[in-house]
């Protein structure tokens, strides 16, 4: 699991909650709550796209302790053979922002607005979809050929009301941008993807949020500890890339694949994340990887269907509707094929539509294009 290593972790800035913290005058590392671990899911799996294997790391967990976040993929980790490596097709989302991760491997990104690049061992892309978008995500045509090591990770971001029709949007996010922070001992190293750890916002991450929230993965060697500083009116997620460990002062087990949701305390002074990994780990995963994640939640009402995040179920509809009419956009020119079927569907779905004629609607093509992410093809919602 390369990501962002660096040679020597001394040089880095450390993260250490007995020190003062900027802008908390007086308040020491002694003063903050370790949260506890409120619950612990393992991720099923299954497989998304044209065929490539992921965990559904968010399953079985409320939205309500997900907010601002609405689904997270673990992609991989994954040894494909010449042939086999896979991605999505065109398809099109609105309402949120996808962050997509690359751990190992390669991929490619195009969107038909313009954005789009090739991302690899700790690149990220961070597309906001907004008011609509159409995007592809696939393996190069050499890694087709080759095949190879791919594992990487694919988060939703929910946007507030105000923020859903806003024009899309794209980052480009470079591995070599990425801010670094090494724990107080040095046993773990800190890859800070957006938002920041509290007391070091010297040190964000390069990645530009609609949301207020924070995005880290963090490797953890065997035995050590790692114990972040962390906002009291941010909510806390440690999903366990690979390796084994525990969560909270309390040592909830935690190991690859599953979700620890950690409880907030209320404490005005902030509070302590603390996540510490066994002194034994497999061969094949000698440290603990854990992408750790946090924002405030926007405690909205949300209506979330296939590929589409919003506040109402006539939003969803419309964004259906407009979606088959081909106002979310189309394919560009240079990427459609003789073979290739338009996106944009001629059965229409109104906001009056009963919830047979969507099920009928996507039981058909559309389905297999909705339904990419096997997001849920059922009307979601939740009052947050």
């Amino acid at each position: 699991m390369p990501a962002v290593t660096v040679s020597d972790i001394t040089v880095l800035p450390r993260v250490d909650a007995g020190l003062l913290l900027t802008g908390l005058t007086g308040s020491t590392g002694a003063n903050k709550r370790a949260r506890r671990v409120k619950s612990v899911t393992t991720a099923p799996q299954g497989f998304e796209g044209e065929g490539f294997p992921v965990r559904r790391a968010f399953a079985g967990v409320d939205l309500m302790e997900l907010d601002p976040f609405i689904h997270l993929d673990q992609m991989g980790e994954v040894e494909y053979a010449p042939g086999e490596p896979k991605g999505t097709p065109w398809h099109p989302h609105r309402g949120f922002e996808t962050v997509t991760y690359i751990i190992d491997g390669i991929f490619d990104h195009k969107d038909n607005h313009g954005g789009g690049g090739t991302i690899t061992n700790g690149d990220t892309q961070w597309m906001t979809a907004g008011a609509g978008i159409l995007h592809i995500e696939t393996p190069p045509e050499h890694l087709v050929m080759s095949g190879g090591l791919f594992h990487g990770f694919q988060l939703w971001v929910n946007l507030p009301a105000a923020k859903k029709w806003s024009k899309p949007a794209y980052q480009d996010i470079r591995a070599s941008q990425v801010g670094l922070l090494a724990s107080h001992d040095g046993g773990a190293l800190l890859r800070v993807i957006a938002g920041s750890i509290l007391g070091l916002e010297n040190h964000a991450g390069p990645g530009s949020t609609q949301t207020p929230m924070t995005m880290i993965h963090a490797t953890i060697a065997p035995g050590a500890e790692l114990r972040l500083p962390w906002r009291s009116d941010y909510n806390s997620l440690v999903y366990t890339l690979n390796g084994h460990g525990t969560a909270g002062e309390e040592h909830q087990p935690i190991h690859s694949g599953q979700l620890a949701v950690l409880e907030t305390t209320g404490n005005p002074e902030g509070d302590l994340l603390v996540i510490r990994a066994d002194q034994n780990q497999e061969s094949r995963s000698p440290s603990m990887d854990v992408l750790i994640l946090g924002g405030l939640p926007i405690r909205e009402q949300i209506a979330w269907m296939g590929p589409f995040v919003m506040n109402t179920k006539a939003e969803v509809l419309k964004a259906f509707e407009d979606f088959q009419k081909g106002l979310l956009g189309t394919v560009p020119a240079e990427h459609q094929s003789l073979s290739q079927k338009p996106l944009h569907r001629t059965d229409k779905l109104g906001a009056d539509v009963k919830k047979d004629a969507v099920d009928s609607a996507l039981a058909n093509d559309a389905k297999q294009v909705l339904g990419v992410h096997n997001a849920p093809t059922e009307l979601q919602e939740g009052n947050n």
